[in-house]
């Protein structure tokens, strides 16, 4: 299985010449070439709490720059080596998926790419490659997809290890379209995956398949959530950090549908239109999540009636992009709290959601419930 994961991750972005054979699957030499360009800007300074050795919380200051390797910056940002594995291999796949989406054949009724002798829909090869990527880590306890929400041995420690939770393609059924699609996973101390809060993820992350291939990711003890673009020779290179979503006029509206019985939601998408709000929306989760936090503002919602019920799964999609909006510096709400507060009782729990600055999640919130826990003196735009 090691060879079929890091053979399948370099083949998938270059032809193998170009490639040494020297070349290990986490290699330590990165290429700078670059650093050196204006585009990338300065370099930023994260404040990071790390635990010494018998246990105790040190405050140390990493400089990770804009221009690191996806191992650079995880090697500054954390001293636990499991989790930069763990991390590091899910980009492996997030890589390999990228060139299987990018490569798929579509028909009528699925779009299909290689895996070994079989041919599989692309969403059914990308959760085959996270499995893998997962066990291949050795630090992954348990794993579990949306595709079959049941708790799956990876084979890791419970003390130390970590359990991973994802959605191995998000959009799958646009990608004949060629919209953006992409991943989301996030990753829990430990073997729990139930009775835990978004809160409680050490890491979250999601890749994004469209004209760029991205990877964003946050982890708990530094600031921030952070882009890396894959390079051409197929290594990833951190290009942005977010640490603040701000107010603007750009929104995205799931769940329309529910307008028609749920007339709180549809005097919210008044409200937007009538404020002539920019709409910027693709039917799927993760470009539309994703572009908050590129463009540091907007809002997305996703809203239930008694005729639309919710779809988002609580563990595979709405807690982990909660975590990165919310280490971006944005807000997350299912109508009353944050949905990093939200217990997940089972694993395939659903909600609705919203996701944006403080401003619109808290007119969000009054909107539909008559008040915010994050409420401001006065009454915002729609509630007023």
């Amino acid at each position: 299985m090691e060879t079929r994961v890091a053979s399948c991750a370099r083949a998938a972005i270059l032809p193998s010449h170009q490639y040494s054979t020297a070349r290990s699957l986490y290699p330590s030499s990165t290429s700078k070439s670059l650093k050196a360009s204006s585009i990338f800007g300065e370099c930023v300074r994260l404040k990071s709490c790390l635990k010494g050795v018998k246990g105790k919380n040190s405050c140390v200051v990493t400089k990770c720059e804009i221009g690191d390797s996806l191992e650079e910056f995880l090697s500054k940002s954390t001293s636990d080596k499991g989790l930069i594995r763990l991390m590091m291999c899910m980009g492996e796949a997030l890589r390999t998926i990228a060139f299987k989406v990018r490569t798929a054949s579509c028909g009528g009724t699925a779009c299909v790419n290689s895996f070994g002798d079989e041919q599989l829909a692309v969403d059914m090869l990308a959760d085959k490659l996270l499995f893998e990527a997962l066990q291949y880590s050795h630090h992954c306890k348990y794993a579990c997809s949306e595709e079959v929400p049941e708790l799956q041995d990876m084979g890791g420690p419970v003390a130390g290890g970590f359990s991973v939770a994802f959605d191995p393609l998000d959009g799958s059924s646009i990608v004949d379209t060629n919209f953006t699609v992409g991943t989301i996973f996030g990753v829990w101390p430990g073997d729990k995956l139930t009775g835990v809060t978004g809160a409680q993820q050490v890491a979250a992350a999601m890749g994004i398949f469209g004209p760029r291939t991205t990877y964003v990711l946050a982890l708990k003890d530094i600031p921030g959530t952070h882009e890396f673009l894959l390079l051409d020779e197929g290594k990833w290179q951190h290009v942005k950090d977010t640490t603040s979503i701000g107010e603007g006029k750009m929104f995205s509206p799931g769940n329309l549908r529910a307008t028609s019985d749920n007339p709180d939601y549809a005097k919210l998408i008044d409200y937007y239109v009538r404020e002539k709000y920019t709409l910027r929306y693709t039917g799927g989760m993760v470009p539309d999540v994703n572009q908050i936090i590129v463009k540091e503002k907007g809002i997305f919602t996703n809203v239930i009636s008694p005729s639309a019920k919710a779809k988002l799964r609580l563990l595979f999609e709405v807690a982990p992009l909660g975590f990165l909006i919310e280490k971006a510096g944005g807000y997350s709400s299912d109508g009353k709290q944050s949905v990093l507060d939200k217990v997940i009782v089972n694993l395939d729990d659903r909600t609705q959601v919203a996701y944006g600055s403080k401003n619109e999640i808290i007119r969000f919130e009054e909107t539909l419930y008559g008040s915010s826990r994050l409420k401001l003196s006065e009454p915002v735009g729609a509630a007023a």
